[in-house]
């Protein structure tokens, strides 16, 4: 199972460990986005920092409808205690978790500042 909280800013974070081709892991903060349809977004520093093999360029439509073109990773994050290959998006952002990542899993989340957010496979 994997646990994180809801932070003061009213967002479900998680602690996950991603790692690069080197197999240096690094630790990271990330929120959990329902409405992010993708496996995992990292900043482009960390991308640089992890030595992520790039993979291509997609088209992403953003919240406010624009469309924009994206650089897309190789990288393994631990995920409930196991490696798993995922396809990372380069943001100027933050670290988001999208549904992708979410397939297969359940998420609990107690809507109160400090509540716990759950993930854990279903049966």
């Amino acid at each position: 199972m994997i646990t994180g909280i809801i932070t003061a800013a009213r967002e479900a974070v998680i602690q996950m460990a991603v790692r690069g081709p080197s197999g240096h892991a690094v630790a990271v903060d990330a929120v959990i986005d329902t409405g992010f349809t993708g496996w995992l977004t990292l900043p482009t520093s960390l991308i640089g920092t992890l030595g992520l093999p790039f993979a291509g360029t997609t088209r992403a439509t953003l919240s406010d409808a624009s469309e924009v073109a994206i650089d897309v990773f190789a990288a393994t994050v631990v995920w409930d205690s196991r490696d798993r290959p995922v396809t990372v998006l380069a943001t100027d952002g933050g670290v988001l978790v999208g549904m992708a990542m979410l397939l297969g899993f359940r998420l609990t989340i107690e809507g109160a500042i400090g509540g716990p957010v759950q993930i854990e496979a279903l049966p």
